[in-house]
């Protein structure tokens, strides 16, 4: 006979326990959305700036809920736009707005950034690049900016057509 060890058959039992349910993935990556969003943060700091930031005129009784068309055409949709997106960046936590307003809007390098804060470039970039997918969602759940349409996402075929 070998030397070999022969073991018993173990069964191992744990308690059933719920199955982890997995975040809903997203319809489109919020990564896709960066660039339109730095576009609309720098539009927003330009028109804010030219409107003298108004603040006499960005109070609460002035403004329905819910604005979706930025066609800016006058004084009013240059005010309104800037309050809806100062709503936006006033639901940060102080972190990613102090990266929101140093990159985007102060228009700061990434290194510069970096040094100001006392941080590694690759962290402020990550952490930016957070900040900003927070901003898109916002922007994207007030309809400031359009969702995306993918010409190569998966379309289902009904194959009942083809028997």
């Amino acid at each position: 006979m070998s030397a070999a060890l022969v073991l018993p058959i173990v069964w191992a039992t744990a308690p059933i326990e719920k199955a982890v349910q997995p975040k809903p993935a997203r319809a489109a990556s919020l990564d896709l959305y960066r660039k339109y969003t730095e576009a609309l943060l720098r539009r927003y700091s330009q028109m804010a700036m030219e409107t003298g930031r108004v603040p006499s005129l960005l109070g609460r009784e002035l403004f329905r809920g819910k604005v979706t068309n930025y066609v800016v055409r006058g004084f009013d949709d240059v005010v309104i736009f800037v309050h809806d997106v100062e709503q936006c960046l006033n639901e940060l936590e102080s972190n990613p707005l102090q990266l929101i307003e140093r990159i985007a809007l102060q228009e700061y390098t990434l290194e510069e950034t970096a040094a100001m804060l006392g941080l590694p470039v690759w962290t402020v970039s990550r952490q930016y690049g957070h900040a900003l997918d927070q901003v898109t969602e916002m922007f994207l759940t007030r309809g400031m900016l359009e969702r995306l349409i993918c010409c190569q996402e998966p379309k289902t075929v009904d194959i009942s057509l083809y028997h």
